[in-house]
């Protein structure tokens, strides 16, 4: 049967659902892929900050976990999520934060005070980069100077207090696929099963989730979400806020369009002046060659006259020796034109 609940992609949404101890294990266990035995909300939790091109929404855990060896170790879970792309720095001042916290230590006796070993999970509402796995898990390990893997004495809670470990989910990558308990808890908060029309709400087959009480809990509480007239306010104001946020992009993209076929214009006009210049700069070339060809035809002109001027010079001093022969001047003429 399809049934119809709130958005968990609302900040005000996962808040309502997170708060909730048993839906928080029941996430926390399915991201960390281990059984979250215990888990607390700590101080400064719903750490909503609403800026200029973003909200981001934090929620710090204390969770109890257990290992594979059956033992339980206490660790920290930074969580935060985003509708829109950020710039990483936010969430590394978030994490800067944490590390810098005194309550984050443990204090033991006869030993220095540690750092809770920390996991960043980062919920994110748009694709990062080429990365094409809705999930993906950032884990360290570590190698001496060889470059072989060091795991004596490891972990260790000196090493683990400066390292953390991150779990990166990209919402957008979710296509209704369930192959995996973590992909079957995510479901709820895929986007494809939004109303056309109403994208605080979403249209679910709860006939995935017959025979699984944790998710048929978490549904639950999603129906009581859409009815609950306080949060459906709540998302209104997230609605009008980023709607505010998409009309400032779309003003911004219809600038950006317009300087980009300015440019376009621009650079095609410079490019036929540059066509323009290149065709005079030839003309220009030819001609100078024509020039060039006209002066030498007058140097040529010029040598020919010059050459013709000593010939006459020459039968000027002929004529007079003849004169001076006392031949008469047709006698000259018909001699110089043998």
């Amino acid at each position: 049967m399809i049934i119809r609940v709130a958005n968990p992609i609302y900040d005000s949404i996962f808040k309502y659902l997170m708060e909730d101890e048993r839906i928080a294990r029941t996430v926390l266990s399915a991201l960390l892929k281990k059984e979250v035995v215990e888990v607390q909300i700590r101080r400064n939790e719903y750490t909503n900050g609403f800026r200029d091109n973003i909200s981001m929404f934090r929620i710090d855990f204390g969770a109890r976990i257990r290992e594979d060896d059956g033992s339980l170790r206490l660790i920290l879970i930074e969580l935060q999520k985003t509708w829109l792309e950020t710039e990483t720095l936010r969430f590394r001042q978030y994490l800067g934060a944490q590390y810098a916290n005194p309550e984050n230590m443990v204090h033991e006796e006869m030993r220095a005070p540690y750092g809770i070993p920390m996991v960043a999970v980062y919920i994110l509402g748009h694709r990062v980069g080429k990365i094409n796995v809705p999930v993906l898990y950032v884990n360290h390990k570590s190698y001496d100077y060889e470059g072989h893997e060091v795991t004596q004495g490891l972990p260790d809670p000196f090493v683990d207090s400066l390292i953390h470990e991150s779990i990166i989910v990209q919402i957008p990558l979710l296509h209704g696929q369930i192959n995996n308990r973590l992909e079957k808890v995510l479901s709820v908060f895929d986007q494809t099963f939004k109303e056309k029309d109403n994208r605080q709400v979403m249209e679910i087959d709860d006939a995935k989730y017959q025979n699984d009480a944790d998710m048929q809990y978490i549904l639950h509480r999603l129906i009581m979400a859409s009815g609950n007239a306080q949060l459906r306010q709540d998302m209104n104001v997230e609605d009008e806020y980023f709607q505010a946020i998409e009309d400032r992009d779309t003003a911004i993209m219809s600038r950006d369009k317009v300087i980009k076929e300015k440019d376009e214009q621009i650079s095609q006009k410079d490019e036929q002046i540059s066509h323009q210049n290149q065709q005079i700069s030839q003309k220009d070339e030819q001609i100078s060659q024509k020039d060039e060809q006209i002066s030498q035809k007058d140097e040529q002109i010029s040598q020919k006259d010059k050459q013709i001027s000593q010939k006459n010079q020459q039968l000027d001093r002929i004529r007079e020796k003849l004169r001076q022969q006392g031949l008469s001047e047709d006698e000259i003429e018909e001699w110089i034109g043998k």
